[in-house]
């Protein structure tokens, strides 16, 4: 029971470690790259990948030393395996589901090696991962986009930026956030749209194409 409740010098010592790359990590994605790329989504995904890396490679460092020279091929290898299906997939994943998918493999791995760790420590880190994202759901809440190939060219400009809002909201049926205009192309009299609408989020919001699997669904 003492075992239980106790703390390594380690793992005390990686606790103020984490704290100093989440503050560090949050000034870069919220003061560096939110400031530029406003894609709160993307920093969604930069503060929890962050987290999770930082135990896999703690606990494959420390809780491991003593077995590296036996287990650090299988290690390599299992995590090229890990990262494979991260990499190769045969439909496109949102961020925020590709998110989750990093997560919960990460913890996988860290609660398969961490033979010998007292459950307490165990128990800690499983609970920062899960309050991470509980923060980061409800602070770093992200609204659903879509790309859009349009058409009334006269409405681009800035000063009918309102009037181009009330247009796509007609068309399209949903409560518009945020238009951003992009690609354009005077000979086709076409222009390429971004909006972030209030509603629910699919797997094809960010895409120009459907697959044929994703046209089947609908």
């Amino acid at each position: 029971m003492t075992d239980f409740l106790t703390l390594s010098p380690s793992f005390t010592s990686m606790l103020v470690r984490l704290l100093i790359s989440i503050a560090v990590t949050w000034f870069i994605v919220l003061r560096l790259y939110y400031k530029k790329g406003k894609r709160i989504d993307f920093c969604f995904t930069f503060m929890l990948i962050s987290i999770a890396i930082f135990f896999i490679v703690f606990f494959m460092v420390f809780v491991l030393e003593d077995m590296k020279g036996k287990t650090s091929m299988g290690i390599g290898i299992g995590l090229f395996g890990i990262f494979s299906i991260m990499r190769y997939r045969t439909d496109a994943m949102p961020v925020r589901e590709m998110t989750y998918l990093f997560i919960i493999i990460a913890l996988a791995v860290v609660n398969a090696i961490a033979e010998g760790v007292p459950l307490l420590e165990l128990a800690i880190t499983n609970l920062i991962v899960l309050a991470a994202v509980w923060i980061c759901e409800i602070y770093l809440k992200t609204l659903p986009s879509k790309l859009i190939q349009y058409d009334r060219m006269e409405l681009i400009v800035p000063e009918k930026k309102e009037e181009l809002k009330a247009d796509l909201e007609k068309r399209l049926g949903v409560k518009i956030r945020k238009v951003d205009v992009g690609a354009v192309d005077f000979i086709r009299d076409m222009a390429m749209i971004r909006i972030v609408y209030e509603g629910k989020e699919t797997s094809a919001n960010n895409m120009l194409k459907l697959s044929k699997s994703q046209l089947q669904e609908f």
